[in-house]
């Protein structure tokens, strides 16, 4: 091993504290800031550690792309859905680990762990003042009890601190709070400062990637191994850079920004890789901006899109209330250490570099289904019709009117019933909510009102930007429109959109319409916003407030009038639209340091409710058998002290056939239970009301419940049964079509291991733990694919799910596979390693059979040690019950290079190709 860096010394902010340099290593200068970062990592595990990281450190400094790297992150972040399931898990190991005579309070976190608690709230009250406060008293009424266990967490688990319902998104609050960008640990060597990073257990974690802090989502399963102490084991990224040129026209916004990004950057293919923003461009994207851009990373499909530490970062730090200390000693530890941007800072050297010429940027909208689906604003009516004409077979009808019970309003396809402006990718941007207020003032003044067929809501990131909007006294006309504030947190964008009223949803339902949703959040996936809206657009707040004006995305509001104003003349669009001047002056007027200082300060204090549910310090959780909510899960039921030994897997019967881009969502719903599930028939059958089902996010600790819905998506297509939505199968050989849930309750009792079969970008969508959770527990042995999204694949592994990737050209369609086959994947036992090439013998119902080769998706030598032993969690409880520490490799030492040099940097076909010369490399320009 080579010797270890030596600690060196930087005063700033009056205070002294110890780092490891990278500021001398040669070559230095020419590493993207994102490995910089990783570079960092690596020579402190050395320093602090005692590991040997020189050959990961060699790896990276040559840019070998595919290599295994370990990273240690400072913290992990999380939300109440992921982040309670994680807590959920550890409070069961604690258990476990102390059945069979251990130490349960051994088993606590490592590293610091935030969660916050935003992804319960629901829109059930809206247009009308006292809206947030009835909503937040349900959020309470319906999750009290997750709540209480959460909070039980805050106190029974060293290093963990929960912010209480009602203070907005998590995303929003560590942009604009939590984040330090240098961190600081007390040591035996001192006060040791080092670049701020964390995984979260959402996949918009890179949102605080703009901020220069390098941090990115995982499964909850994979951050439940950063809680205990363990690294996270990556493939050295590809770094792709993006020079920005010129600036946005006037009348476009950041969100059209972030939609045409997402359109080009997935188009041309930067799954698993860094996307990194340089060269002197980059002063005019704000923080906000950049947020925006950073928060849309898994839209892309990228790991991280960072943006370093500059200017307009030290500046953003002082107005959202950072100390002055904390300041001076992010510049003086970034300039120290050359993670610094400014005019006079080299380029670094990417494989690829692409230009952003912002001066192309067009006015837009993104649907009906995917981020990526973008569409410039005035083809949306087309793009409309022709959705319409695929969904409902038929083209639209403009004289087809469907009366509504009780209303003097009637319905027709295409109606906006609900236009919420929510999520943090938008309403953390200062720019976007003033022209929203903006527009919602001029349309109030001309006359206009919502349609009052549309369900409007706002519901921003942080109660700071409730106070701006206040301050800028644009709320008044924003609530003449039915934009009250109804909250803070994440609803709409999560599936948290609340009810429609149901003569509404009767109408709907009764004669099929297809209806629409407009939002300002970042997902749109099938069935994800409301059960009734069957296809939703991503827009900028201020299209939201448009749209809600029109009132159907049949109409082209950049040339029909939005409606008639109280002087009889039809308003356009471009009447009401504010001016790039008007927004920059009501942001100078409004956005205050002092605004962040006085919310802040009470970030991690509930109130009276918050306070009710305090519970006694235990270290073990007192599980209640009845509870809907919140049961220890079984994943340490029945283990040995040893892994068993690796056999192959035979006689697996296909549970689902699926295509290409299927979702988190797909695989396991985060929106409303809907009746006839079997979700909501165990409900039913444990005396919960319909009324108080809440959703599927927020029942996810209850594994009764969230393996229920696997698969139970209401828009799932299963290629075994054709012409059918939702989560419907065939059980083989019989045929017979029945639920997901039971056909695999009946394989389980036939003794019958399962297989799914999909297409490319398996996965894609949220960090959702339970997308593998509840395969797992349904039976299914594995997953084959044409390609996976890296956050799935790796939860897949942590479950014990083995991610079998099939070989360029082969797919369900050319191997014609009906449901009716059985499947045998072989050579296991004799050859399983990272990305090992195994066997696959198809067995068809007709006596024949065909063997095809098969791409093991273990990329790392963890990934192979976690799925030998059943999944992350049983390798840990096996480290914690028998004393056997885990892979040295997870300890610090160098886990070996991937296969061929390959990774999940490099999965799709159609990734970005490296260039001959990096440093000179010029791809395609992405305006």
């Amino acid at each position: 091993m080579a010797a270890a860096p030596a600690l060196q010394t930087l005063t700033a902010g009056g205070r002294s504290l110890r780092y490891v340099s990278i500021a001398d290593v040669p070559g230095v200068e020419t590493l993207p800031v994102t490995l910089r970062i990783l570079l960092e990592n690596l020579l402190r595990q050395a320093a602090l550690r005692g590991a040997d990281t020189a050959e990961e450190v060699r790896a990276l400094l040559n840019r070998e792309v595919g290599s295994g790297i370990t990273f240690y992150p400072a913290r992990v972040f999380g939300q109440d859905i992921l982040g309670l399931v994680m807590l959920v898990d550890m409070a069961a190991m604690r258990d476990a680990v102390q059945r069979e005579g251990g130490d349960p309070s051994t088993v606590s976190p490592k590293v610091p762990i935030d969660v916050i608690i935003d992804h319960s709230l629901q829109v059930d009250s809206w247009a009308n003042p006292d809206a947030a406060r009835i909503n937040l008293q349900r959020e309470y009424d319906r999750n009290g009890e997750r709540f209480a266990f959460l909070r039980w967490c805050s106190s029974s688990f060293d290093g963990v601190r929960v912010v209480p319902p009602g203070k907005g998104i998590m995303h929003q609050l560590h942009i604009e709070q939590i984040g330090r960008v240098v961190w600081t640990d007390n040591t035996p060597e001192g006060e040791i400062g080092y670049p701020d990073s964390c995984v979260g257990t959402d996949s918009h974690t890179p949102m605080v990637n703009g901020l220069g802090i390098l941090g990115w989502g995982v499964g909850g399963i994979e951050a439940e191994a950063v809680m205990v102490g363990k690294p996270v084991a990556i493939a050295l990224p590809e770094v792709v850079g993006i020079e920005v040129k010129g600036e946005l026209r006037d009348g476009v916004l950041p969100t059209d920004l972030v939609l045409a990004i997402t359109e080009k950057l997935r188009s041309l293919g930067v799954v698993g890789k860094f996307v990194e923003f340089f060269g002197p461009g980059l002063d005019v994207l704000s923080l906000g901006d950049r947020g925006m851009i950073a928060n849309m990373a898994p839209e892309y499909g990228a790991t991280a899109v960072f943006f370093p530490v500059d200017r307009r970062a030290l500046d953003y730090m002082r107005v959202t209330g950072r100390s002055e200390e904390q300041v001076a000693l992010v510049e003086a530890y970034c300039r120290a250490q050359k993670l610094w941007h400014d005019e006079t800072v080299p380029a670094p050297r990417f494989e690829t570099v692409l230009t952003l010429d912002l001066d192309t940027i067009r006015p837009a909208i993104a649907g009906p289904r995917n981020p990526e689906d973008w569409l410039d604003l005035e083809t949306a009516p087309a793009a409309f019709a022709e959705h319409h004409r695929q969904i409902g077979g038929r083209p639209i009808d403009p004289a087809r009117r469907v009366p509504v019970a009780g209303s003097d309003f009637a319905l027709f396809d295409g109606a906006v019933v609900i236009a919420a402006i929510t999520s943090c990718t938008n309403t953390a941007n200062p720019a976007n909510m003033m022209a929203a207020g903006l527009l919602a003032k001029n349309a109030v003044a001309r006359g206009l009102r919502s349609k009052p067929w549309v369900k409007t809501s706002l519901v921003p990131g942080s109660q700071v930007t409730a106070s701006v909007l206040e301050k800028a006294g644009l709320q008044g006309d924003l609530d003449a429109l039915g934009f009250h504030i109804a909250g803070f947190g994440c609803t709409t964008c999560n599936g948290g959109s609340g009810p429609l009223p149901e003569p509404v949803v009767d109408a709907i339902e009764r004669e099929k319409l297809v209806t629409t949703a407009v939002l300002s959040g970042n997902r749109n996936f099938e069935g994800r916003i409301h059960p009734n809206v069957r296809a939703a657009y991503l827009a900028s707040p201020a299209l939201v407030v448009a749209y809600a004006l029109a009132g159907s995305l049949t109409v082209d509001i950049t040339r029909e009038p939005l409606g008639t104003g109280s002087d009889g003349q039809p308003v356009y669009l471009r009447d009401i639209w504010p001016k790039a001047a008007e927004v920059s002056a009501a942001i100078e007027g409004a956005y205050a340091r002092d605004l962040f200082v006085e919310k802040y300060a009470e970030l991690y204090e509930g109130g009276e409710p918050w306070d009710a549910l305090a519970r006694p310090h235990s270290e073990s959780f007192a599980w209640e058998a009845d509870s809907t909510y919140i049961r220890r899960p079984p994943y340490f039921d029945g283990l040995t002290r040893e892994a068993p030994p690796v056999r192959d897997i035979t006689g697996m019967r296909p549970l689902v056939i699926l295509g290409d881009s299927v979702t988190t969502d797909h695989i396991s719903p985060s929106g409303a239970i809907s009746l006839g599930t079997p979700a909501a028939d165990f409900l039913l059958s444990k005396g919960v009301q319909r009324k108080d089902f809440n959703n599927y996010t927020t029942r996810r600790g209850n594994h009764e419940v969230a393996v229920r819905a696997t698969f139970a998506n209401i828009r799932l297509r299963n290629r075994m049964v054709p012409g059918v939505e939702g989560g419907v199968t065939r059980v083989m050989p019989e045929g017979t079509q029945m639920r997901v849930f039971e056909a695999a309750q009946e394989y389980l009792q036939r003794g019958v291991p399962l297989v799914v079969v999909a297409g490319r970008n398996y996965g894609c969508g949220s960090s959702r733990d339970w997308a593998a959770k509840g395969v797992a527990l349904l039976g299914v042995k594995a997953v084959i694919a044409e390609s996976f999204e890296r956050i799935h694949r790796t939860n897949l592994v942590g479950m014990g799910v083995l991610p079998l990737q099939f070989a360029p050209g082969t797919t369900a369609e050319t191997l014609r596979l009906d449901g009716s086959e059985t499947f045998d994947v072989l050579d296991l036992a004799t050859g399983i390693g990272v990305r090992a090439e195994l066997r696959c013998v198809i067995h068809r119902a007709d006596g024949s059979s065909e063997t095809i080769p098969l791409t093991a998706r273990l990329d790392t030598a963890e990934d192979v040690e976690y799925w030998r032993h059943g999944g992350i969690l049983p390798r840990v409880w096996r480290s914690y019950v028998t004393g056997t520490p885990m892979r040295e490799a997870e300890d610090g030492a160098t886990p070996p290079a991937l296969r061929d040099g390959t990774g999940p940097g490099r999965e799709l076909p159609d990734a970005l190709p490296a260039s001959d010369t990096p440093s000179e490399a010029q791809g395609p320009t992405l305006g």
